[in-house]
């Protein structure tokens, strides 16, 4: 787990300015779960035999002996919410979220056991047109922050029916080369068959060139939908490619799935992942209703962005000032300049004119207005254009009536 300073923390917030604008725009409204949730939420909907709910977890007792867990994932906790307050009992839902997730996985770039996600999910609609359109809305907000040196992978997961039939041919399959998976392959073959096929084993992929694959199994209605994804997507002109490993990792997943990856992320190179969830809101004690959504990676998110997007935003005004009535002054100033929208930042050290003037430098700030004993004694305060900004082409400096903030205003927007 790790802290994100002030620096970081303004490109965080860049970025989900970015997301939630275009969320907007697109009909989603934001739905905030806790962080804590009953460890039977998981359970019940990720599946008993995953890796998160079996491995990745953080789970303990509550004082009233209640089994909690910290939200390994947002989908599940959004289904809860929804049925808990009765909104799928009004029609088509389409929320986001975002906010901090936690599993106890190994560190690694990109990776954190607390890590951020922004989230889609969408109820209610169950066309391939619907599953279209959500990956459409992330693939547009990654490209709009930027990147276009992803790829889109998909694959269909078809119905319950298609995956037993196509699970009972690859256990078979791989009962017969048991001898050659790895280890956590021999043991998810009699648990969760499907996982073998994300497997980062090197043996177990190349064995996996061999094996049958699910669309050869999908029923006749399953293969129509995924062709008409397809043929969406290339109405789009969102290129994709078919993989057919991709299972992703939690066991709701039905139908469409879908992964945005980036070439430079290493062996994480999932920056978005998502897809159709048709019979989570039924397993979780609710009617039957569709289900797709996805989630994008933060973390992930912001090493592909590096320096990309804008940095930190500097002050308009560095308020230099310094004697006991100059302070007292410099602070009712500063806060009426806050309230007309300026950004200042006040120097509140006591320190000399020329450490305080050498902090106004390297703040970025436009102006330094500054205010001392003399401008107390006159009604005034002195502003200067700082040098080390980057419109700052000649050396400007004036003093003007401390009390007019109109004029003020109109001096420092000039």
């Amino acid at each position: 787990m790790v802290d994100i300073l002030p620096e970081q923390t303004q490109l965080w917030q860049a970025v989900e300015l970015v997301a939630r604008e275009q969320l907007q725009c697109a009909g989603f409204k934001e739905i905030r779960t806790p962080l804590l949730e009953v460890t039977d939420l998981f359970s019940r909907s990720i599946g008993e035999q995953t890796d998160v709910v079996g491995k990745e977890m953080y789970t303990f007792s509550d004082r009233g002996d209640r089994s909690c867990t910290l939200r390994p994932e947002g989908t599940a906790s959004v289904v809860r919410a929804a049925l808990e307050h009765g909104l799928l009992k009004q029609g088509p839902q389409r929320l986001w979220y975002g906010g901090p997730m936690f599993r106890y996985e190994r560190p690694q770039a990109g990776r954190q056991r607390q890590f951020h996600q922004i989230g889609v999910e969408c109820f209610g609609m169950n066309s391939p047109r619907c599953d279209v359109e959500v990956i459409s809305i992330a693939w547009d907000l990654l490209d709009s922050l930027g990147l276009n040196d992803l790829a889109l992978e998909l694959n269909s997961l078809g119905s319950s029916e298609d995956r037993n039939r196509y699970r009972n041919k690859l256990v078979e399959w791989f009962q017969d080369r048991y001898e050659e998976l790895d280890v956590d392959s021999q043991q998810r073959l009699q648990n969760n068959p499907l996982r073998i096929l994300d497997s980062k084993d090197p043996k177990t992929q190349s064995l996996l060139r061999e094996a049958p694959v699910l669309e050869e199994y999908l029923c006749n209605e399953s293969s129509e939908r995924f062709l008409a994804v397809q043929d969406s997507l290339k109405a789009l002109q969102i290129p994709f490619k078919i993989n057919p490993r991709l299972v992703r990792g939690l066991d709701y997943y039905s139908h469409t799935a879908f992964e945005i990856t980036s070439k430079h992320l290493g062996s994480q190179a999932t920056v978005c992942g998502g897809g159709r969830y048709d019979g989570l809101v039924e397993q979780l004690g609710g009617s039957a209703t569709s289900g797709i959504g996805w989630a994008i990676g933060m973390e992930r998110l912001m090493i592909l962005l590096g320096d990309s997007i804008s940095g930190p935003t500097s002050p308009d005004v560095y308020f230099i000032n310094r004697g006991e009535e100059a302070q007292i002054k410099a602070l009712v100033l500063a806060r009426k300049l806050r309230a007309a929208s300026m950004k200042v930042e006040l120097d509140g050290s006591g320190a000399s004119f020329a450490k305080q003037f050498k902090r106004a430098d390297r703040c970025g700030a436009a102006w330094a207005m500054v205010l001392g004993d003399d401008e107390v004694s006159t009604g005034q305060v002195r502003i200067k254009k700082l040098h080390s900004h980057k419109d700052s082409s000649e050396k400007i400096e004036f003093l003007a009536s401390a009390n007019d903030l109109d004029r003020l205003l109109a001096l420092l927007r000039d």
